[in-house]
């Protein structure tokens, strides 16, 4: 690899870097330029859009790492982003890495006013985007604070110290910046081997909209409805289908068609019904509504002698 000639063999960057590199658009410049982004640019597309020289970033990349490694006390770091899709990565930076971080709007006077709340005396400044936060570069130079700042083909170099060249507009591109530059200062230092995988996957520093998160909630919920329904629908066609037994009548019968007597055997609240109707029902000793239970049993006595066995 040409391109990383001038970085030692020890942080050459792997094949997967370069590819998540190109596929999160790190190399993705403006169509516009600044004069002291010149050395960074690799060539012009036909529709006017700089490409920036991924070796470049790569090499600017170990150097900040290296810069931040220096710091003896890691909360001396203080990175910064006002724009929106780089919050969600400083905050992560600054957790793995144990510095400070100004996600939001910069508070004029931080670094140089000791009046304000939020006063800070920081020995590094981690920016994303030296436009957006110019404020705070400003600031830094007045107080002496070195400045590592991401800049685009169209970012000014005024204040920066190490700018490392890269696309500082995409949310892609910011996170996995961030995630590069924690996870190089861990192994600087020591907490994780470089032999094995960062166990932090990339996408903890991705910005994540408020509006997605929520349309994601309602298709995973339609998910899960839709799979209770076909689970439901399932279980209900694997139930048993009872038929009725061949030359039975399942016909209902109704005892308002019978006559008072037989209504009354057959449901006992008849006879209160047609007490009430003054219709008399004639009271049926036990058994004599079966004429042939009495005659069976008597038969059954006499064909077995009169015993009960």
């Amino acid at each position: 690899m040409s391109a990383f000639a001038n970085v030692p063999a020890i942080l050459q960057p792997k094949e997967e870097d370069i590819q998540m590199m190109l596929s999160a658009g790190v190399h993705t410049g403006t169509r516009n330029s600044d004069s002291g982004m010149n050395e960074y640019m690799w060539r012009r597309r036909n529709d006017g859009v700089h490409i920036l020289n991924i070796g470049k970033t790569w090499e600017k990349l170990m150097i900040a790492a290296r810069i931040i490694v220096a710091i003896e006390s890691p909360d001396d770091v203080v990175a910064i982003s006002a724009r929106p899709y780089g919050m969600r990565a400083v905050l992560k930076f600054a957790h793995y890495t144990g510095a400070q971080s100004i996600a939001g709007r910069f508070t004029p006077g931080t670094f140089t006013n000791q009046i304000t709340k939020q006063f800070r005396e920081p020995r590094l400044l981690v920016v994303t985007d030296p436009r957006t936060d110019s404020q705070s570069v400003r600031e830094a130079s007045y107080v002496n604070i070195p400045v590592i700042a991401f800049c685009d083909s169209d970012s000014p170099l005024q204040f920066v110290d190490v700018a490392i060249p890269a696309n500082n507009k995409g949310k892609y591109s910011i996170g996995l910046l961030y995630w590069l530059l924690a996870r190089e200062v861990l192994r600087l230092r020591g907490t994780v081997s470089r032999a094995a995988e960062w166990d932090v996957p990339v996408d903890l520093f991705f910005h994540r909209d408020v509006e997605e998160l929520k349309k994601n909630e309602e298709e995973q919920a339609a998910k899960l409805e839709e799979s209770a329904q076909a689970a439901a629908a399932a279980a209900v066609a694997s139930e048993p289908v009872i038929e009725p037994t061949p030359g039975f009548d399942a016909t209902i019968i109704d005892p308002a068609g019978m006559d008072p007597a037989a209504a009354a055997a057959f449901d006992p609240t008849a006879a209160a019904a047609a007490a009430a109707a003054g219709t008399t029902v004639p009271p049926t000793a036990a058994g004599a509504s079966d004429p042939a239970y009495g005659a069976s049993w008597e038969g059954d006595q006499a064909a077995t002698g009169g015993s009960d066995w």
